[in-house]
């Protein structure tokens, strides 16, 4: 009999167990995680994630493992798969996509070969914003991924009305260039018209 009841303990409860919730659910709804640093390994290809808990304040690690990727993979779209998957959603919660983004850059970059700091270049490449460029020649998906560039420039050096040094109304002296006052389209007399 004792042994009957112990199999019973160690297969069935479990089970059981399953279906019903948490024995504190407000423990498990509240718990929130601190990210710390992420990072990329490439063999095996995974993401890690260092991080605390709340409640705890212990330091963790958690390896996110990427399965079906490869080196002409969508780094966007893996990474939206990757943020929303229900087992890894709560830990990446601060975590922003772009980050992620990047990362999968890197993992991309490894499997094709590159060192990192040709990853690097091109990651800077592309998140630079050339002023010599003509955007009315690109693609509507490149085109609104320089705005998006172009957005993020914009927000970090925004002077918001909390920073210090913010000043409300700046009042600006240009100097002039006097290649600039005489134009000869402004010279014309009125008896032209």
């Amino acid at each position: 009999m004792g042994t009957t009841s112990s199999l019973l303990f160690r297969f069935a409860l479990p089970v059981l167990l399953r279906g019903f919730p948490p024995v504190y659910p407000e423990l498990h709804e509240t718990m929130k995680y601190i990210a710390k640093k992420c990072g990329v390994r490439f063999q095996p290809p995974a993401m890690i994630l260092i991080y605390e808990s709340e409640t705890e304040g212990k330091s963790r690690k958690r390896i996110m493992p990427v399965r079906n990727f490869s080196k002409f993979s969508d780094c966007t779209r893996a990474a939206e798969q990757l943020k929303n998957n229900p087992r890894h959603k709560s830990y990446l919660e601060q975590v922003s996509l772009k980050q992620l983004e990047k990362l999968f850059v890197f993992l991309r970059g490894s499997l094709q070969g590159q060192s990192l700091a040709e990853t690097m270049e091109q990651i800077r490449r592309e998140t630079t914003i050339n002023p010599e460029e003509d955007l009315n020649k690109l693609d509507d998906k490149e085109l609104a991924k320089r705005k998006s560039i172009m957005d993020e420039l914009f927000e970090k050096n925004q002077k918001r009305k909390d920073d210090p040094n913010f000043v409300y109304d700046v009042e600006v002296e240009f100097p002039q260039d006097e290649q600039l006052l005489s134009c000869s389209w402004d010279t014309a007399s009125v008896d032209e018209f």
